[in-house]
């Protein structure tokens, strides 16, 4: 995928990432699902935000969340990702774990000709990320393959 602000720069994996990063955080943040947050950006908003994410490396996340929250009009729900039975997760993952774990499940089934704005939306509102984002069970840490083959095959 290529910068829109700058034609001759690719978005790199790294780019994605933060999004990806970026996305989880908000959504914790907000106590919403991670397709609320995608969907939310939008097409145009998520290449702008993977055009500028080599920029936004460097500013404090705490400010890219609220800017996010005002700029594109987000709000409040009623999903806490990190209420887990302790019994089962005794750790939660970090945000930048679980953006590891989709920038590697939209790498990892990129279509040809797709860009990956238009693969954050399709991979977020597939129904594995429910399974993903349980943290009672084990999907989020299993191998990348594993979550890949997963998504294809529409279950674990």
């Amino acid at each position: 995928m290529k910068n829109i602000y700058f034609p001759d720069e690719e978005i790199t994996a790294n780019d994605l990432y933060f999004v990806c990063y970026m996305i989880e955080r908000t959504a914790r943040k907000l106590h919403q699902h991670n397709f609320y947050i995608a969907e939310k950006l939008g097409l145009n908003g998520l290449r702008h935000q993977l055009s500028v994410a080599n920029v936004n490396h460097c500013v404090n996340p705490l400010q890219i969340e609220q800017d996010w929250i005002d700029e594109y009009d987000l709000s409040f729900g009623d999903f806490d990702i990190t209420d887990v039975d302790r019994t089962l997760a005794e750790d939660i993952p970090a945000p930048t774990q679980i953006g590891k774990v989709y920038m590697r499940l939209i790498l990892g089934t990129l279509l040809p000709d797709e860009d990956y704005a238009e693969a954050i939306l399709r991979v977020y509102e597939n129904d594995i990320c429910k399974t993903i984002d349980n943290y009672n069970c084990s999907a989020y840490y299993e191998p990348s393959y594993v979550i890949a083959r997963a998504y294809h095959d529409g279950g674990f």
